[in-house]
This record gives structure tokens, sequence and C-alpha cells, in this order.
């Protein structure tokens, strides 16, 4: 699933993220949901999250 949706994203789920100083690499970072960051329902570049480790990004994947 991608990570565009608002909807398709919640508190807990893992997911991975790209950081904003990993775009250019498009290097992904793996972890948790803790908060949601982007209000709108939906982002072309994807949801943008706050991980448990503290770590923001755009949700690039959600892993089941």
């Amino acid at each position: 699933m991608n990570g565009t949706k608002r909807d398709n994203i919640r508190v807990g789920a893992k997911v991975r993220v790209v950081q904003k100083q990993d775009q250019r690499s498009g290097k992904l970072t793996e972890g948790t949901v803790s908060k949601l960051l982007t209000n709108s329902a939906t982002h072309p570049h994807g949801i943008k999250v706050k991980l448990e480790d503290g770590t923001v990004g755009r949700v690039k994947e959600i892993i089941n």
C-alpha cells in the first residue's frame, strides 16, 4: 500500500519513510508511526509522520 492517503495510515502502523535529507538517494527508514503530521487527506509525496524513535519523514510504503 502506498502512503499518499491519510486514511491508510494509523498510529502504531509499521511503515517505511523517506527523510528530508534522503529524498535524493531515496533511502528508506523503517519504523512505527507515533504521530501523523500531515492534516490533509492526501499528499502526492506521502503523508508526513513522526516515528517512535523521533524520525520525521514522508510515508512511501506501509508494511502489513
